[in-house]
């Protein structure tokens, strides 16, 4: 007899399957040891004893197919497995018809494909959207840095807008176009495109001993870039 133990809580009424811990053989055709055996009047029967030998074993794992299969299938019955540590019996799958697994899987390929082409639109979507903060944030910079090089301007925006990437431009200040984001993104990239900071880095140097380093180069591109504009509006 299988242990006496609380079955899972969450197993709907209907028919329960065991897989034995110990070797048992059916009570009815005296096949064994079984792999998978019901009870009936506490003996143990085999499945074709039961009639249910015609099912499929499902492992559990696929929440979806599982409900689906259960759903398309006017057989079914739920296998467990006694697990002597937490005394208690745990789901290992269902038993389901052949044929309603095969239609389960059909809508799971279904569901799928649908899903695969959410995210490709969902994705050109995002992208859409990216590229268009880029561009004001590439404007932004312009209007702040006239002198930027427009294609600078650009690189800028773009690397530090990036998805996911947790720079300034994905902040909630750089999603605002604040004057601090955008002027914290060009200072960035001119530290490390127009200094020898990273060098000074890689040499040892710590970092607030190299920003110091490099502070007054930094200070005369932005002013450049800054007083261009000026100029030309005089």
């Amino acid at each position: 007899m299988a242990p006496r133990a609380t079955l899972p809580p969450h197993t709907p009424t209907g028919l329960l399957v065991f897989q034995p811990l110990k070797r048992r053989h059916c009570a009815e055709c005296r096949r064994g040891p079984l792999p998978l055996l019901v009870l009936e009047d506490a003996a143990p029967r085999c499945l074709d004893c039961a009639d249910l030998g015609h099912l499929v074993f499902l492992p559990r794992g696929d929440t979806a197919l599982t409900r689906r299969s259960r759903e398309e299938s006017a057989l079914s019955a739920v296998v467990v497995r006694f697990n002597r540590r937490k005394s208690r019996y745990e789901r290992q799958g269902v038993l389901v018809e052949e044929a309603a697994l095969a239609r389960a899987e059909e809508r799971c390929l279904a569901d799928a494909e649908a899903r695969r082409r959410r995210r490709v639109r969902d994705a050109r979507r995002r992208a859409a959207q990216d590229a268009l903060f880029a561009e004001a944030f590439a404007a932004e910079i312009r209007r702040l840095f006239p002198g930027c090089p427009a294609d600078r301007a650009r690189a800028i925006a773009a690397h530090s807008s990036e998805r996911g990437s947790g720079r300034v431009g994905r902040s909630a200040a750089g999603r605002a176009l604040t004057d601090m984001a955008v002027t914290s993104a060009v200072v960035a990239s001119v530290r490390h495109l127009d200094t020898p900071y990273d060098r000074l880095l890689m040499s040892g140097v710590p970092r607030h001993e190299a920003r110091r380093r490099i502070a007054a180069t930094v200070e005369t591109v932005l002013r450049g870039w800054t007083e261009a504009g000026l100029g030309s509006a005089g």
